[in-house]
């Protein structure tokens, strides 16, 4: 499987938890920053607070835009390369936004920070593809993301820590020296998957031919969609979630706590993904979890309307859509990716670019819809639960449920 001779592939375990810390990167550079978006606002002169959550949502959106460049490369010269060069370059851009002495300098070094992070996610799903497929696949990815769970929980909470013994620069350098660490850790112990012989060219029709199939494939344009979606709702609730706890409910030290439970029923969802999906199916359980999302949507969008909420509803409702969100989204992306074996890096690539762009874009809006409430945040859930669930529908050609994947 490997296109090395004198390196072997780590033991399961740790292949997992590389896998995870890939992940991981992106939740880290984007849940860190909660907590310092107003000090970033106040030392940057940024006066209006929506315009804060730009140091999420254009990281997001370099994330987005950084997915159609690695896929193409890393087929064409395997994935540890390719990797391993953004690990530096995302290092490097994390240092100059330490350094920013305006907000539209930090910007451009959160954008390419994206760009070059990006790799990290479209390379993780690269990788697992390259070893597995289906609902094995299905159970790798939830596995990691048990490992990879432990980061958006405890993100806003390190973010918080790091406030109150440093200014806000320090997350930027720490997120710099992870950044670092995993480029080591890759380094010394992971191999290349994809051998030489399976390697594609780097050409124009060639890439065009892998877009079209990525882009025309039924599974593939169907679940990405409907992937893209939920990270709609997903990026809405991270761009929100600040201004939420401080201007909503007058908590803002409750972000961190708050946010790691809400957060900890993902890692509860992947574990029961991974015990179960093999046994009952990733369409039973997406699908079930799609609908318990939208009803739960539903019931949250209501409790706004009507001024019934609070804090312990707003939290209890929203860990259970997050719970949904993490059974949906890690079924949905390996459904998409299920017929994508032959051009693993494209596909990665192609449905990433899809999915954060398009998220990324949705999740913008409801940031920028806040005011003062929680009704923008939760009518966005349903719209993109109900939006989900028709990219589903048709997909299936209604069949819903069905454990017909491999």
């Amino acid at each position: 499987m490997t296109g090395s001779d004198d390196t072997r592939m780590p033991p399961f375990g740790e292949f997992v938890a590389i896998v995870a810390a890939c992940m991981a990167m992106t939740a880290l550079s984007i849940d860190s920053m909660m907590a310092a978006l107003p000090a970033i606002g106040e030392a940057l002169a940024v006066e209006q607070p929506n315009t804060r959550q730009w140091v999420i949502g254009a990281f997001v959106l370099g994330i987005g835009v950084g997915q159609i460049i690695h896929g193409p490369l890393s087929d064409r010269f395997g994935r540890r390369r390719v990797l391993r060069v953004n690990l530096v370059l995302a290092a490097l851009f994390s240092l100059l936004a330490a350094l920013a002495q305006d907000f539209t300098l930090l910007i451009v070094a959160r954008v390419a920070a994206g760009v070059a992070v990006a790799a990290c996610r479209v390379l993780a799903i690269s990788i697992v593809r390259d070893r597995f497929s289906g609902r094995q696949m299905a159970r790798v990815v939830s596995l990691a993301y048990i490992v990879f769970m432990a980061v958006p929980i405890l993100a806003p909470t390190i973010g918080q820590l790091i406030l109150l013994v440093a200014e806000w620069r320090w997350i930027f350098a720490v997120l710099a020296v992870a950044t670092f660490g995993l480029f080591l850790w890759t380094g010394l112990r992971l191999p290349e998957t994809l051998p030489p012989e399976r390697r594609l060219a780097l050409s124009f029709p060639t890439i065009a031919a892998g877009w079209r199939t990525v882009l025309s494939e039924r599974m593939s344009v169907g679940y990405t969609l409907a992937l893209a979606l939920l990270s709609g709702a997903l990026f809405g609730f991270i761009n929100s979630v600040q201004q939420i706890f401080s201007d909503t409910f007058a908590s803002p030290r409750l972000l961190g706590p708050v946010f790691a439970a809400m957060a900890g029923t993902m890692a509860v969802a992947a574990v029961f993904n991974s015990r179960f999906v093999i046994r009952i199916g990733t369409r039973r359980i997406s699908h079930g979890a799609l609908l318990v999302f939208i009803a739960l949507a539903a019931l949250h969008l209501a409790l706004a309307m009507l001024d019934r909420e609070t804090l312990v509803s707003f939290a209890f409702v929203q860990a259970l859509m997050m719970g949904c969100f993490g059974l949906a989204s890690a079924n949905f992306g390996a459904m998409a990716m299920e017929h994508m074996g032959g051009l693993a890096g494209t596909a990665a690539s192609v449905q990433g670019f899809v999915a954060t762009l398009v998220g990324g874009a949705i999740g913008i809006a409801m940031g920028q819809a806040f005011d003062g409430t929680t009704v923008p945040l939760a009518l966005g859930f349903l719209l993109c639960g109900v939006s989900a669930f028709v990219a589903v529908f048709v997909t299936e050609r209604g069949r819903l449920f069905e454990p017909h994947m491999g």
